[in-house]
């Protein structure tokens, strides 16, 4: 099997990218899809840490919007996000993959605490760890969480799945018809021009700390392989076009 590109990855999942086409919030087919992807990545040689949203059992913006304590809602979030990264791990261990959960906020009972050095030595002994709760505190993102902790854990780079979007556009491909799909941005013409590609925290904090980021079809079979490979999936935000 050839040499990978990339030999450590962070796989940023949102929570909605777990909800199946009937509603089901958590789906098992979908979880035994991306538990699928993951270990092929896994079988190539590379390293695999999975960061994920919450937003298909709770997003932090919703119990603002309902006037509630914005960062209790946001610690609602973040539980939301331990909930999903159980169900993750539970399908990768059906298929015999090793994982580690370790979470920002301290649940000893169903999760490793999360400490830096202790996530590399799970992922050198081959495991994949899921890193859920966020940040540990409110008002940051579960993208800013995956920036956070792919600098911690020095991530090569950062794949931001999508769903039905395969890469970034000029503008919403869904509403725009006329959108074109970039190949290559930096992080700079990203921000400047309002891109979605991460929030506008984390995407400077990746620039800052030069991680580049790819995004990518999630649900296409094979991509994240195709990008551990090395061929051209998506979108590749950085600094040069050869990252």
């Amino acid at each position: 099997m050839a040499e990978p590109k990339y030999h450590r990855i962070l796989l940023k999942l949102s929570g909605e990218a777990l909800t199946g086409t009937h509603g089901d919030p958590i789906a098992p087919e979908v979880l035994d899809f991306y538990a699928q992807e993951i270990q092929t990545v896994l079988e190539h040689g590379a390293q695999v840490a999975v960061v994920l949203g919450g937003g298909n059992i709770w997003r932090g913006n919703r119990g603002t919007a309902r006037r509630m304590d914005t960062a209790q809602s946001h610690y609602m979030g973040m539980l939301a996000t331990i909930i999903n990264a159980l169900a993750l791990q539970d399908a990768l261990e059906n298929r015999g993959v090793f994982t580690r959960a370790m979470t920002a906020i301290k649940m000893d009972e169903v999760a490793e605490p999360y400490i830096h050095r202790r996530a590399i030595r799970h992922l050198e002994k081959g495991r994949v760890i899921i890193l859920a709760g966020g940040t540990g505190r409110p008002f940051f993102t579960t993208d800013s969480a995956a920036a956070l902790r792919a600098a911690e854990i020095k991530a090569e780079v950062i794949l931001m799945a999508k769903n039905g979007v395969d890469g970034v556009y000029t503008a919403d491909p869904k509403r725009d018809p006329s959108a074109t799909r970039f190949d290559f941005i930096t992080y700079m013409d990203a921000l400047q021009r309002g891109l979605e590609v991460m929030d506008r925290t984390a995407l400077t904090f990746c620039m800052d700390n030069k991680l580049p980021i790819i995004v990518f079809d999630a649900m296409r079979q094979g991509n994240i392989g195709r990008i551990i490979n090395g061929e051209k999936v998506g979108t590749l935000v950085s600094d040069i076009a050869a990252a």
